[in-house]
């Protein structure tokens, strides 16, 4: 038998509990190491007793042990932990692409990957087609548009508050509409789709975003249109919100998912 990938997950959060309940029972996929700030141990090694029982819970990735690092924490998490793992030549998974508007980050982290030798993933989280949007690049791109539609509820503790009152909400309501860079920097925790669909395309600031408080629907409805050499399509996806975080779809946890058991499959697609 193989020996396990030994795994230092940051964040034990709604994205992260719910990946460690989907792993249990993953040979190949070994949770070592909890990373989460001083201040959410008990909470975070009350999961682990619970989902990782072998996990130590701690505030910073160990600096040996450790085979893959796994982000499911925000953008402060990005710079204090995974830069210094890319340093040091662990490769890295990044779930918090929103994250990546911030000027210069996509870039720092480019940089500590190739400073460190390995690799740094950003996984398509919430949305598909991802894989035919990157590829449709190499040929040419001509215009790339995103469209986000969620319930009122869904923008609570948001930009979108402000002048509005969402529970109130009788129609659809465009609450903003500009780059996709605009939209992952004004609404971090909505637009993580948004940042991911710019990164495979073209680019956060020449991609176009429209995001929509809706209270006809139940579920986060992802729409991607694209435009260029290879011809067209349009993209539609209705995903069920994490019970524990209605901000975030609950392919986002699928995902992340996916993309560690990819890491240890013979076959991965």
């Amino acid at each position: 038998m193989s020996t396990p990938t030994r795994i230092a997950l940051i964040g034990c959060g709604a994205i992260g509990s719910a990946m460690l309940e989907l792993l249990q029972a993953d040979a190949a996929l070994e949770i070592q190491a909890i990373v989460v700030p001083a201040d959410a141990f008990a909470a975070a090694q009350a999961t682990a007793e619970r989902l990782a029982p072998g996990a130590q819970v701690v505030s910073c990735v160990p600096p040996e042990g450790i085979d893959l690092v796994v982000e499911a924490a925000g953008h402060a998490a990005i710079e204090a932990h995974v830069l210094p793992a890319l340093q040091r030549g662990t490769p890295c998974v990044v779930a918090s692409v929103g994250a990546l508007s911030a000027p210069g980050l996509a870039e720092k982290l480019e940089a500590a990957a190739l400073a460190g030798g390995t690799q740094v993933q950003l996984i398509a989280g919430a949305i598909g087609a991802i894989d035919a949007l990157a590829a449709a690049r190499v040929g040419g791109l001509d215009e790339v548009r995103y469209i986000g539609r969620k319930p009122p509820q869904a923008w609570k503790g948001t930009p979108a508050e402000q002048g509005r009152d969402l529970a109130s909400l009788a129609r659809e309501t465009v609450i903003f509409e500009g780059s996709a860079r605009e939209a992952a920097t004004l609404y971090p925790k909505n637009a993580n789709v948004a940042a991911t669909v710019s990164l495979a395309g073209l680019g956060l600031d020449r991609t176009l975003v429209r995001l929509i408080a809706d209270p006809a629907v139940a579920d986060n409805v992802h729409v991607v249109e694209a435009r260029g050499a290879f011809g067209s399509f349009e993209l539609t996806m209705r995903n069920k919100p994490l019970a524990a975080n209605p901000k975030t779809s609950a392919l986002t946890v699928y995902s992340a998912v996916r993309a560690l058991r990819n890491r240890v499959a013979a076959l991965a697609i």
